[in-house]
């Protein structure tokens, strides 16, 4: 490059310096001339089918590197196609960086083609949004776009760059600030002495961890106050992994008990959403004692006995040191396990399930014990996500990757690739319900010209089950629901380039698999599923 860029090159030579490696996007004349400067910078620029998929590979990236990922769109419809992938990043608090295109600043409100303000519409959805001034604003402000987006609560960052001062040129400046985002304020130490009083003298305490552990990637300093303090643990989001299964501390399938029957509750790095009941009973106690450890008090309903909001990794560490060497509430863990041990023996009837059509818990638990314990699991779905969901326990935070509480479908194939090219030596395996498939099944092209072998395995039922079920139960009849029977998505993956096979007996599943990754392309494994077989599930999601 010489000394003298023009705005398009600036902003990739930035993304480059502040560590951005790929970039999703899909081609648009609005944004050519980023895409020529990520090319000449060494960003590997992954081109999708559908602009929702650039931007849910750019959040499917962060979710599994905690980077910040990045997508390209063009201006108008490439951004309207972007706005569920950055609500779901508002939602799960991913940090994303989308740059669009605009039209150009001399003709604003002529009409020109695709011309949109695109800030008015997607800053409700994101932590920062604007349209840039200047060609010698460029690289500032991009590298301030990541910056934003790493900062206290992680999330989506958006930029559009019209047209005219995408070509003007500026100074290319030299590499001298390093990129460091704002973690937030260390704790108050009276604070922590506070709440690790607290913990010494709660008969019942309890833990529910959630996804800002892993964007401040705090899961060691979370995993010590457990052990040192001898704290029962839930997690939601992507916390899962903060403990293995089989821990003696981790009560996936008592948390009604643990958070129900609390005396006093840790919600570190947690939202209180509809997961949660609002932090309301019956699922948290009504009389147990609130502690709150976040980045910020952000959905927070219920008072606090007492709170540290700032940097979490800090906030934790401190208390984990503070509140070590408690001795263990024995009846309290007994009382636990118990009743984990009593769920865990009810989902063994679904999951040793020889049934055919395939019980989807059976087609999860095949999977599940079939999988690397390094791989990284992509849910998107309803009723048969939430079956993997309750059924699949990772090793460690990062190995499971889902919508989030946003709950948008048709992101899985994109959050797959992500990981596939982030992690290329690790099993990438995307659960996925028929009628998510039905949303992104062009990305199977995407993978296969890429060369992105992931696997898909398919539950597929025939129906939109998290809807029927529930339909059936509360009216009495169920409308828009079906889908067509035994509809082969496998042959579809087949024709876009990849490998499919058809499977209806669980005995036909881990051969499957076998051939599956064997084959080095991305492959869809099409398992047909009992569509009478109902997630048992305790309340209405709404």
């Amino acid at each position: 490059m010489s000394d003298s860029a023009n705005a398009g090159e600036l902003i990739a030579l930035a993304l480059k310096r502040a560590g951005v490696s790929h970039l999703f996007t899909l081609n648009g004349g609005h944004i050519w001339s980023i895409l020529v400067g990520a090319q000449e910078h060494g960003l590997r620029i992954i081109d999708v089918r559908h602009e929702q998929a650039a931007a849910f590979a750019a959040e499917g990236w962060a979710k599994v590197t905690r980077q910040c990922g990045v997508a390209a769109v063009t201006a108008g419809p490439g951004v309207t196609n972007s706005t569920s992938a950055l609500a779901q990043a508002q939602s799960g608090d991913s940090p994303m960086f989308v740059v669009a295109g605009r039209a150009p600043v001399a003709r604003w409100g002529m009409g020109s083609l695709q011309e949109m303000d695109h800030v008015q519409v997607v800053q409700s959805l994101a932590k920062k949004a604007l349209t840039l001034g200047s060609a010698e604003e460029a690289y500032s402000t991009t590298a301030d776009c990541v910056r934003t987006a790493l900062s206290r609560r992680t999330g989506p960052v958006f930029m559009d760059v019209p047209l005219d001062v995408l070509f003007g040129a500026a100074d290319v400046p030299e590499a001298t600030e390093h990129l460091t985002p704002d973690l937030g304020p260390l704790p108050d130490p009276d604070e922590v002495k506070k709440i690790a009083r607290l913990v010494r003298e709660a008969d019942r305490p309890a833990v529910i961890a959630g996804a800002s552990v892993w964007w401040a990637h705090a899961e060691d300093d979370v995993k010590r106050l457990i052990e040192g303090a001898r704290l029962p643990l839930n997690v939601n989001g992507m916390a899962r992994g903060v403990l293995p299964s089989g821990h003696p501390l981790f009560f996936p399938r008592a948390r009604a008990k643990a958070l129900g029957e609390a005396d006093l509750i840790l919600v570190i790095g947690a939202q209180l959403d509809f997961r949660l009941n609002w932090g309301q009973p019956p699922v948290f106690a009504s009389e147990a004692k609130l502690v709150y450890l976040d980045v910020d008090d952000f959905r927070k309903h219920r008072p606090a006995e007492a709170a540290l909001y700032g940097d979490l990794r800090a906030s934790v560490a401190a208390l984990a040191t503070a509140a070590s060497g408690i001795p263990e509430r024995t009846r309290w863990l007994a009382h636990l396990s118990e009743s984990e041990a009593a769920a865990r023996a009810r989902d063994a009837a679904m999951t040793q399930s020889d049934s055919s059509p395939v019980h989807p818990a059976r087609l999860v638990a095949e999977v599940d014990r079939y999988a690397d314990p390094d791989a990284i699991f992509v849910g998107d779905g309803g009723d048969f996500v939430s079956f993997a969901g309750r059924l699949i326990e990772r090793p460690k935070p990062g190995l499971w990757v889902d919508p989030g509480p946003f709950g948008c479908l048709g992101s899985g194939t994109a959050y797959a690739m992500a990981a596939k090219l982030a992690h290329p030596q690790r099993q990438v395996i995307l659960l996925a319900g028929d009628g998510a498939l039905g949303f992104s099944m062009m990305e199977f092209d995407t993978m296969a010209r890429h060369r992105i072998p992931v696997v898909c395995v398919v539950g597929n039922n025939g129906i939109w089950a998290l809807e029927k079920h529930p339909m059936l139960n509360m009216l009495g009849l169920s409308v828009a629901a079906d889908l067509a029977p035994r509809t082969r998505y496998d042959k579809v993956v087949e024709a876009l380039g990849g490998y499919g096979e058809m499977v209806d007996r669980p005995d036909q599943i881990r051969p499957a698999l076998d051939r599956a990754f064997a084959s080095g392309v991305p492959a869809c494994i099409n398992v047909i599923c009992d569509p009478e077989a109902e997630y048992p599930r305790s309340s209405v999601l709404m």
